[in-house]
């Protein structure tokens, strides 16, 4: 869809969007720029030197209060009261059967102070819950999604085109951390996390001032090869880099256990917390299936929900994501399979409607930036 809809949201973004050339798409109730001169471009623009995103959509629920750690230690399965103001956490938010319901970014803006970052199309969700969940603490849930826009920029060349534009020293930026800053005169929450595999900062400002942090963002790296990139590029960024995308690796009828991300959930936190029976459980024994990487070098890319089968035609699992890979310049995929097909050099086939494709397992992520 290239018109706005009046049943969609916009970001503060939209209007740079369709100047600069956006082809859109609707997400979760948004509308976003899923491309501009090119999925493929936009994907190496990134690998090479930077991509400009536009990340409004996503959900900001401010958690604070005296007891605010308390209750994201209950609420989450990572234990948020260690995560030392300035810095962030990747943790998930569990039902009570142990399922994803979303997995989230924490950052801890203050002693009492917590902000939990949630994927667009479950905002609503999220932010029900954690209301639910922190009730019954000396704790206040504070939707404030409508109050920040969310602006990334990713890609090797990221400190070259942010650093003229802040006072802040960025060598002193840790790897998922969040500080009060300012970027082109305007207050941000600068944060260093990113979801494609490089390098890159996230830009939290208020919805007033993202088009001027947009347009000088876009100024400083234009001598740096810095382009807009969409929704598109940004998936295959992630797939590269193993991420898992909820709706297709992460689900409520999942654990974090099957997406190999047992490591999140800290059984040995001290008191209850939502889901910590049912996850206990499941980390006593091994799960069924786990998730996998898969390479062919097949023309045809396997895609989300493809069966795949042993090499006698046995269906023994199913894709969850996949697409070819720019960087590598071969079909990648993750599936869900078996355990007993799960080593990486096993040979497994993908019913890709109704012929057959040659596929191996291997180790994820299949993409890592050098250092």
């Amino acid at each position: 869809m290239t018109s706005s809809s009046p049943s969609l949201r916009e970001t503060p973004l939209g209007e740079i969007h369709a100047s600069s050339g956006a082809h859109f798409t609707e997400f979760a109730g948004w509308r976003m720029p899923v491309r501009y001169t090119g999925d493929t471009a936009e994907h190496q623009a990134v690998r090479t030197a930077a991509g400009l995103f536009d990340l409004s959509h996503m959900g900001e629920i401010k958690i604070s209060g005296p007891q605010a750690a308390e209750a994201l230690d209950y609420a989450l399965v990572a234990k948020a009261s260690t995560i030392t103001e300035g810095r962030a956490r990747y943790t998930m938010l569990c039902n009570a059967d142990g399922g994803v319901l979303d997995d989230l970014i924490v950052y801890r803006l203050g002693e009492q102070e917590y902000l939990v970052v949630a994927n667009a199309a479950n905002a609503a969700v999220v932010s029900a819950e954690l209301a639910d969940r922190v009730d019954g603490f000396d704790a206040t849930h504070e939707d404030v999604s409508d109050d920040y826009a969310l602006i990334a920029v990713q890609g090797p060349k990221a400190v070259e085109i942010l650093a003229p534009l802040t006072g802040t020293d960025l060598s002193g930026v840790k790897y998922y951390a969040g500080y009060p800053s300012t970027v082109a005169d305007a207050d941000v929450l600068l944060a260093r996390t990113g979801y494609t595999g490089e390098d890159g900062f996230e830009l939290f400002t208020s919805p007033a001032d993202a088009p001027a942090v947009w347009r000088a963002l876009a100024e400083s790296g234009a001598a740096h090869g810095l382009i807009p990139a969409g929704l598109s590029c940004r998936d295959t960024l992630r797939l590269e880099a193993g991420m898992p995308l909820y709706g297709n690796e992460l689900s409520a009828s999942l654990t974090p256990f099957h997406a190999n991300l047992g490591r999140v959930v800290k059984l040995d936190k001290p008191g209850d917390f939502v889901g910590k029976e049912a996850l206990a459980k499941v980390a006593e024994a091994p799960t069924e299936r786990t998730l996998v990487g898969l390479r062919t070098d097949a023309r045809r890319a396997p895609r989300h929900g493809y069966r795949v089968l042993d090499t006698d035609g046995t269906e023994i699992g199913e894709v969850t994501s996949g697409a070819p890979s720019p960087t590598l310049g071969h079909p990648i995929a993750m599936a869900y399979v078996d355990r007993a097909h799960s080593a990486p050099g096993t040979a497994l086939q993908v019913d890709i409607r109704g012929k057959s494709i040659d596929v191996e397992v291997v180790e994820l992520p299949f993409y890592r930036r050098s250092a």
